[in-house]
């Protein structure tokens, strides 16, 4: 069987729930499809697919026949060195090849290249390097890449900007003549003429079959797909006012025209379609702001000379120059300079980070202070805020499970609304108390605009943007905040989560053992020639890390380092030799030095100096001590432990105050394990536990309860690397990143900044969004369960039920859209 492939489709026209049940069935239907998932939100179509019998083709084909639209963008490139009609005719066939490119036409006479092509498939830059490798050169016209998605949209917008005022332009004056007749404020001849139906008849049409032709249209391709969406319920419901009005202007009934009425719908639904829209724009404004932080050139050294050049033309292996003030363009590898990099944007931290030879950078980070240069590493779609941008816009398509109950609701709400209309139609008519004999209306025109009161009330737009705008706008704030989810349902199930297991290891500690005591003999000026105790503790420093120099040890690496760092200089080993699980010796100087355990010194009899007390206090405080013996007798011990990270121990206390149990697992001994929890504040501590038994720890904690008898929901915290078993089986993984690794992590949730404190955080924000998703789903099932008998109870007129069907879907999203002014404690 071949492997699947997933593509992304940004698709237009869509309104309401059903319409993404339409495109997700529409597109199931092809064979070959294994998966389709609509996002009302974000408007884009997620499908997986065997390439082997599924074209792009195909998928645009099946989503326009369902009658919806393909965003598509269009790219004008100048070429150069085009020297034949065969150039042309190549280069055409090079870019229609591209995955993405659905037309593309090149002209010898223009030296020109016009592009039609999906944007969340392929982008500009990809194409121009197509062209390149073809052997041609696009020229950069100065400015930047358009977002060819956005572009469409902004169309989209400005359609309806126009839809929505020439409406108003009919509708207000019809409103007004028709209110000014209703309550005698023109004269009472005017309500008599003919001409004056006539009037409102010129002034509702256009608005009938102009302005509302979309939901026609819409209506049409719904019901030929079998379903009914928010259309067919506009279309039903100002249709039957309209061509009510016709038949009584034209005598064929008696009753009052409601020409208004069938426009002013229109007006309002389309009032609140457009305001929705410029809403919906706002909740993927996180995504614009991440994408507007790439660097737009980078300065590049290339054979020997300096070079700007757009950042799309960067090769992995430039050497990148970038001055102080200025963006790092892409990910690297510093190879000379230092300088302190602020990294907030996408971590979220504060404080900038120093960075120097060997450090790596992140791409559209700011360099504050000094000059480097580094070595491009990751360009293009492969740099880790590419990666961030894919991420968050996968999290952002993807469907919570509290989503499901709308989906199902929203899958008969439009024909149950339509059977209920009828209900309502027949109740007023043949059961509907007397009217009054000098009343203006009969039954048949009250039963009738009852009838489309409860047809354009209904709302189930509400229902489908409920959990998809807050999921969008919850999932950008996290990237903002240097959160990173990987699914709704992640976002969803992080903020039910009751207990914390935290690995020790590079999550609670740095990961990197270091140098915390160093012990000297009493009588060690004897070896020094000198009675100054910090003299004599960085000679016993020096030989042991000249020893440690040939040592690949973690504890030697630690000693090399202290040393290193205290600008030590250092000598090479002579005879180097290394005993597994004791030690290493060698010669320093004409000693003869040992570093190792007491096993080791035990084995050659080495005189131990009253030191074994030192051993015993720094073993007791979970540290391993090292002892350095030169010339056959114990001189000192130099302790090494996995220090705690900062922020380690705030962050435990935050999780408590939140009222979460903490836990702590790690492979080490418990006393040590015991020792950092107690520094740290942890409730339980899981020692002695082998990688491959940390899943098993995770699952015993999910199978205990609390008092309530409602299961744990665990969230495991790791680096992602040997806790993956553990991280999988946990109800919420959250990887603790590095920010170049963000993508390696297989965790629904990941820490971009590596600090234990965005745990809270990322709970806070989980269950902020969680209840604003809750507020969305209550305010959409209670107005329809409230508004619709009401409408049907004849307490609504269907101007105020269109007012009110428009206002219903805004609240929703801007709802959501409180949720980016979110700030954590």
């Amino acid at each position: 069987m071949s492997e699947t492939k997933q593509l992304t489709l940004p698709v237009t026209g869509m309104t309401c729930a059903n319409c993404v049940a339409t495109v997700e069935r529409s597109l199931k239907k092809i064979a070959g499809v294994g998966s389709a998932v609509v996002n009302l939100s974000s408007e884009r179509a997620t499908v997986e697919f065997d390439p082997q019998t599924v074209e792009l083709g195909d998928l645009i084909g099946r989503v326009e026949r369902a009658g919806y639209g393909v965003a598509t963008g269009e790219a004008d490139l100048v070429i150069k060195r085009l020297s034949d009609d065969n150039d042309a005719r190549r280069l055409e066939k090079s870019l229609a090849k591209l995955e993405g490119v659905l037309e593309t036409q090149v002209s010898l006479t223009t030296e020109r290249a016009q592009v039609k092509y999906v944007p969340t498939v392929v982008s500009q830059a990809e194409i121009r390097a197509a062209v390149a490798r073809s052997g041609f050169e696009t020229v950069e016209m100065g400015g930047e890449a358009e977002d060819a998605e956005q572009k469409a949209r902004e169309v989209e917008i400005t359609q309806q900007r126009h839809l929505l005022i020439t409406s108003l332009l009919f509708t207000v004056p019809l409103f007004l003549s028709s209110m000014g007749m209703e309550f005698s404020l023109l004269p009472l001849a005017w309500k008599e003429a003919s001409w004056a139906r006539l009037l409102t008849f010129a002034l509702a049409t256009p608005v009938q079959f102009y302005v509302a032709w979309q939901y026609y249209r819409g209506a049409y391709k719904s019901l030929r797909n079998g379903s009914a969406n928010m259309d067919v319920l506009i279309a039903m419901g100002s249709s039957v006012a309209y061509f009510y009005s016709i038949a009584v202007s034209l005598g064929a009934i008696e009753g009052q025209v409601y020409f208004e009425t069938a426009a002013v719908i229109i007006t309002l639904i389309r009032l609140g379609k457009f305001l929705e829209a410029r809403a919906k724009g706002r909740t993927s404004e996180a995504i614009k702001k991440l994408m507007g932080l790439r660097a737009k050139t980078a300065r590049v050294i290339r054979d020997g000379a300096e070079l700007e050049v757009p950042v799309d033309d960067v090769r992995v292996g430039d050497l990148v120059l970038v001055r102080p003030g200025e963006k790092i363009a892409v990910d690297g590898v510093v190879v000379d300079g230092r300088s302190a990099v602020d990294e907030s944007m996408l971590t979220g931290e504060s404080l900038p980070v120093e960075k120097g030879p060997g450090d790596p950078v992140i791409g559209a980070t700011l360099n504050k202070l000094g000059l480097l240069k580094f070595e491009a590493t990751k360009v293009g779609r492969e740099t880790a805020l590419a990666q961030i941008v894919r991420l968050v816009e996968e999290a952002q398509g993807s469907k919570a499970p509290i989503q499901k109950l709308a989906d199902q609701v929203s899958a008969w709400f439009v024909p149950a609304v339509i059977v209920l209309a009828l209900l309502t139609f027949a109740a007023w008519y043949f059961f509907g108390p007397d009217l009054p004999v000098n009343a203006d209306t009969t039954s048949f025109t009250r039963a009738l605009i009852n009838m489309v009161a409860v047809l354009v009330i209904a709302c189930p737009c509400a229902m489908g943007l409920a959990t998809p705008t807050a999921v969008m706008v919850g999932t950008g704030k996290g990237a903002e905040m240097g959160i990173l989810f990987r699914s709704s349902e992640a976002l969803e199930r992080a903020g039910k989560v009751s207990v914390v297991v935290l690995d020790k290891t590079g999550t609670v500690t740095k990961g990197q053992p270091a140098v915390t005591d160093i012990v000297i003999y009493d009588q060690y000026s004897v070896l020094s020639g000198t009675d100054d105790k910090k003299l004599n503790i960085e000679h016993l420093l020096r030989l042991a890390a000249s020893v440690e120099k040939g040592s690949e040890h973690p504890l030697g690496e630690a000693i090399w380092a202290e040393a290193t760092t205290r600008g030590l200089t250092l000598v090479e080993p002579g005879g180097f030799k290394a005993e597994v699980g004791n030690g290493v010796e060698a010669e320093v100087e004409d000693h003869a030095v040992v570093v190792g355990n007491l096993r080791m010194m035990d084995a050659r009899h080495y005189l131990l100096n009253g030191l074994e007390k030192e051993v015993e206090r720094l073993q007791s405080e979970a540290k391993t001590a090292m002892l350095v013996a030169v010339d056959g007798a114990v001189r000192g011990v130099i302790a090494v432990a996995d220090t705690v990270k900062d922020g380690s121990q705030e962050a435990i206390a935050e999780l408590h105050r939140m009222g979460f149990k903490v836990a702590m697992i790690t492979g080490d001994n418990r006393k040590t394990a015991e020792a950092i929890a107690k520094q740290v504040g942890v409730d339980t501590v899981l020692a002695e536990v082998l990688p491959e038994g940390k899943s098993e720890e995770v699952k015993k904690l999910q199978t205990s309860h609390v008092a309530r008898g409602t299961p744990h929901v665990v969230a495991m915290v790791g680096d992602g690397v040997n806790d993956a078993p553990a991280l999988a089986q946990a109800d919420v993984g959250i990887a603790i990143g590095t920010g170049t690794d963000v993508a390696m992590a297989a965790a629904p949730v990941t820490l971009i900044s590596g600090d234990l404190r965005g745990v809270a955080r990322t709970i806070s924000l989980s269950r902020k969004t969680l209840g604003t998703i809750k507020q969305n789903l209550f305010w959409a099932f209670f107005y329809n369960v409230i508004l619709i008998p009401a409408a049907a109870a004849g307490f609504l007129n269907p101007m105020i039920a269109a007012g009110a069907m428009a206002f219903s879907s805004i609240f929703v999203v801007s709802n959501s859209l409180r949720l980016r002014r979110y700030r954590t404690q």
